[in-house]
């Protein structure tokens, strides 16, 4: 069985896997076992909305680069993708709002940062993320917005304890300062926003401080340190079997065969970080060891 190689990467996806079920982190990346169960029933719709998910991504990205929102629109023909991207139009056309800018703050001020990966030590491996925007007000805050297509609003508690809630912006505190002119962030500036493509009113909002950024090294570092010290051996499966549902390497597993229905889905099937995908690391702004 393989370990922990020396230049492995963590993010919060990876992390995110192993809390969820160990074997499942040990499948995917250490022995990057290629097992293509469908995820979830029907297949069809499944699919489809996972792909158009990656396609209102790149919508939004593009559009914070300065591509004229009528030409984006003109892709957005699917009736998924239609509504989500004239809910992100109203949204981010009430932006400064949402930010609440004080004083003499105006939205000339702010500076929108689209797909900024990042990545920070953590322990004796590396930290990465990919970040869907960032709003930054140059040394007093800074925003991290995430957008979201699935199909129901999680509770907010779930949110509260997902790795991506710690990570970006513990990483934000951490190799963000070329984004603050040379400074770091101070953890009470950083303020994580989930946006709901199909819940547009239902803004989720997650200040951070200085107790949180702590609290977030000790237990990213402990957690770092435990998958470490299982070396070589088995990573033990989940006790929670819901989870094996939607999960691609059941069979394998030995854990059924059937996929989850997509109606009865608790969480998030669209919550990846990008970061499965092949990343250049010499072009992420990071902190030295």
């Amino acid at each position: 069985m393989s370990s922990l190689p020396p230049d492995f990467h963590f993010s919060q996806s990876s992390l995110q896997d192993y809390v969820n079920c160990p074997r499942l982190f040990q499948l995917r990346y250490l022995l990057k076992l290629a097992w293509p169960a469908v995820e979830a029933e029907p297949i069809q719709e499944n699919e489809q909305r996972m792909q158009m998910g990656g396609v209102f991504h790149q919508l939004i990205h593009q559009h914070l680069l300065g591509l004229p929102e009528e030409r984006l629109s003109r892709i957005a023909v699917d009736e998924h993708l239609a509504r989500w991207w004239q809910n992100y139009l109203d949204f981010a056309a009430d932006l400064t709002s949402l930010l609440n800018l004080r004083g003499s703050e105006t939205a000339s001020d702010l500076q929108l940062h689209p797909e900024v990966l990042l990545s920070a030590p953590l322990g004796n491996y590396r930290l990465v993320a990919k970040y869907d925007l960032i709003v930054v007000l140059p040394g007093v805050r800074a925003f991290i917005f995430d957008w979201k297509t699935s199909r129901k609003l999680p509770p907010r508690q779930w949110l509260d304890h997902r790795l991506q809630t710690r990570v970006y912006p513990y990483l934000l505190v951490k190799a963000g300062t070329y984004l603050n002119a040379g400074m770091s962030f101070q953890p009470e500036q950083v303020e994580m926003i989930y946006w709901y493509a199909e819940q547009p009113d239902e803004i989720q909002r997650f200040p951070y401080n200085q107790g949180k950024h702590q609290e977030d090294g000790r237990y990213l570092t402990d957690l770092v340190s435990e998958i470490k010290a299982l070396g070589g051996i088995d990573f033990t499966l989940t006790s929670d079997r819901k989870r094996c549902h939607y999960c691609t390497y059941r069979s394998y597993c030995d854990r059924g065969v059937q996929a989850g229905v997509l109606d009865e889905v608790e969480t998030d099937l669209d919550d990846t970080d990008d970061l499965d995908i092949a990343i250049d690391f010499e072009h992420i702004a990071e902190i030295e060891f």
